[in-house]
This record gives structure tokens, sequence and C-alpha cells, in this order.
């Protein structure tokens, strides 16, 4: 008996078709949530005109209300919108997927290779790359979130709070949005806003078993509670991952971001590379690369799962909370705080980027890592002023700083100067 045939979709569009498009934005998927936000304007709007511009902006409006990272959430749900549950799936999938391949190849390189002065040049070249984008990043959000006195103070708070005493992020920003909310209820102007980025969620499973078990508990539970953008995450994952499992050295650290940043889809992927080298360290009974794949296929997995939930199953509920002022407070507070959490990202690859050697300097109950000066590289310190003037004053695009700083670093280190 033959099968029905399946009912075309209103708008005439194939599902095939849909295949080869959002193929095509992953594969343009560079350049942070800006850029790829960009290209499927370009593409979904302007060119196919499969979606309006005002529905366009509203799917992005309630992805920026969301945990996660929203231009992998705006595919899933215009892709939903298009081809219901089927549609999102391929969307969000196809999203990560390239991004995750070249980083798992690339993670594998580092593994392997991270001696050879070519690959060790590249990543160093990188890293001066990262400081300078990060950097950007922190101008950037400061500009768009700090309107008031208030809100500056709270992200100088911030600042100190995870720079001196090594307070934790959830900590940071479940206060910072507590603030927002009660202070706009007290009628506090200067906290009045509109939507922003948090995190929040501690850690509970520093001994939970073998490394594969704690690296699906940590970013699962990241996923589900995590705004601010990858940068405000990152802080986090540096200070948990770094400092509290010992799953990676700081360096290696910023050369995960590097990779993110060279590589198609979110930037939040970088935690793919967190998980590979985190099982690698410690595989167990298994063989550390077999555990380093496993662990970023994990990683992954229980990453960018909650995306898909978030648009196929909690919309009505969130698009019912946007007009609450109370809410909106609290996340503009929260965005201040992420300002203070990048700032303080920045500060921490470019003290573990530039300098060979730190000390622990304590005092008034405070604790901080200041430079050996005597350590300080002056090829890092070169390179990173280049890559600094090259996106903020010549305006070149980061793809091109980053190929630029990476050539760099393998001409610096094949020439002894790195």
């Amino acid at each position: 008996m033959a099968r029905p045939a399946r009912a075309v979709p209103e708008h005439g569009i194939a599902l095939s078709e849909a295949v080869r498009v959002w193929a095509r934005i992953a594969a343009l998927s560079f350049g942070g949530p800006a850029g790829q936000i960009a290209v499927m304007h370009r593409i979904l709007v302007e060119e196919k005109r499969w979606i309006g511009e005002e529905r366009f902006l509203h799917a992005l409006n309630y992805c920026m209300l969301l945990p996660g990272p929203e231009a992998q959430q705006l595919a899933t749900y215009i892709g939903w919108l298009l081809h219901r549950t089927r549609g999102g799936l391929i969307a969000g999938a196809l999203f990560v997927l390239p991004g995750f391949l070249a980083i798992l190849g690339l993670s594998f390189a580092y593994a392997l290779l991270g001696n050879v002065p070519v690959i060790a040049g590249l990543f160093f070249g990188l890293k001066a790359a990262v400081i300078a984008i990060v950097l950007q990043a922190v101008v950037r959000v400061a500009s768009r979130s700090l309107k008031s006195g208030a809100l500056r103070f709270l992200a100088v708070a911030a600042f100190l709070a995870i720079f001196l005493f090594n307070v934790p992020f959830p900590l940071i920003i479940l206060a910072a949005g507590l603030i927002g909310y009660f202070g706009a209820r007290a009628g506090i102007s200067g906290l009045k806003g509109g939507s922003g980025h948090g995190a929040a969620g501690n850690s509970p499973f520093h001994d939970a078993g073998h490394v594969l078990t704690k690296i699906a508990l940590f970013f699962s539970q990241m996923a589900v509670v995590t705004f601010g953008g990858a940068y405000a995450v990152l802080a986090y994952v540096a200070q948990q991952a770094v400092g509290t499992f010992g799953w990676l050295r700081p360096n290696e650290m910023i050369d995960g971001l590097g990779m993110a940043e060279t590589t198609p889809g979110p930037l939040i992927m970088v935690t793919q590379f967190v998980g590979f080298m985190g099982a690698m360290r410690h595989p167990g009974g298994l063989d550390p690369l077999v555990a380093a794949t496993i662990g970023a296929v994990l990683t992954t997995w229980v990453t960018f799962v909650p995306c898909f939930l978030w648009i196929f199953l909690g919309a009505p509920f969130v698009e019912r909370l946007r007009g609450n002022r109370a809410l909106s407070a609290s996340l503009t507070a929260i965005t201040a705080a992420v300002v203070g959490v990048i700032l303080n990202l920045a500060v921490w690859f470019s003290l573990h980027a530039l300098f060979g050697n730190l000390r622990a300097v304590e005092f008034a109950g405070a604790r901080v890592e200041v430079p050996v000066w005597s350590s300080l590289n002056i090829a890092a310190v070169a390179l990173t002023a280049f890559s600094i003037i090259a996106l903020s004053r010549l305006k070149l695009s980061v793809p091109l700083v980053l190929a630029l700083a990476a050539a760099g670093g393998v001409a610096l280190r094949l020439a002894g100067l790195a």
C-alpha cells in the first residue's frame, strides 16, 4: 500500500531546498553572533525572502531572551517556522556541525602536533588576536549597556568581585539580577533597561567520579542557565576548568577560544575543546584520544540540546514575560555585571598570554595574580598591539586580523623570536 504524500507547506519551500540553504548559512557563520545573524538576515530576508523583516526581528528578540547562543537559536526558530520540528532540528544542527568538525580536527592537531614550530607559532599569534577581540567585546558591550551611573557601578563591582576575591560567576550574576529586580520595584531610574544576558549555576559535582560524568554534569548545567554570551560564560568556564577541575592550562584556554574564533558556528563551541582536553588528560581506563573524542561529543551534546528545547517548548511562556518591567531591569543589571566579567576575562587572558610567570599576592582578604615583569614576552605584546590597532583603528574584519596574527606568530616562532 502506497504511503500518503506529505503535505506541502503553504509557503511552497521544499525541505530539501531549506537543507541546502541552512548548510550554506552554516558554512558562512563566522564572526560571532552579530556576523552570523547578519548572514541569516541577508540570505533569508533579503535574498530568499522566506521571512519578512518584522517576523525576523520578532524571532530575534525572543532568542535574545533565552540562555545559550542566540544565533543558533534563531536558526532553529526560523527552521521551525518553515518546517516545524524537523526544520528546526535540521537548521539548528547544521548551524553547529561545521564548527564541531573543524574544532574536533584542530583539537587532534593541537594534542598531537602542538609542539611543532608552525602549529605552536600559529596559536601564539592567535592568542594575541584573541586578547584584542575580547577587549573589543568589552568596549562594545559597555557602550551599549552602561547607560547610567548605577549600571557602571555594577560593572566595576562585578569586575572587582571576580578579579580580587574570585567570587563565582553565578553568584555575581544572581546578585546583579536581584539588585536590578528590587531596584526597579523601588523606583531606581538608573536600573531601567531592556534585555540582557547573564548566567547562573555553580557546580556541585567536583567529586562526581569519572571525568566524563563531570563534563556531562558541568556543561549540561551551564547550558540551561547560561546568559551573557560566550565571553561572559568563558570567564566562569576558565575559572572552573583551569582552577577547579584541572582540565587544561590557562594558555590552552586561550588557544581554545582562538579555535572557536577561526571556525564557523557559535563561539560557545570552545567548550568542546575544553571537554576534549579534560577527557584526554583524565581518560580513566580509556585510550586518551578515544576519551577526548567522547568528551568533545558529550560536551557539544549537553550544550546544545537545551537550545532546541527552549525553542520547541518554551516560547509561549517566555513571550508572556517580555513586558515585565522588573524582569527587564533585572536583565539590564545582569548585562552591566557581564561587562565586568568580560573585562576580567580580558585581563586574565592578557596576563597569561603576555607574561611567562605570575605570582600570587594576598591582601585584605583578596588574592590576585600579578605579573613578573622580567617574564614579559615582547613579541606577544607587539602582536597584541597590532591586533588591537587593526580592529579598532583600521577596522579590519575579525577573520582577517586572526589570519594576520596567526601568520605573524608563525613567522616569529620560525625566526626564533617567540
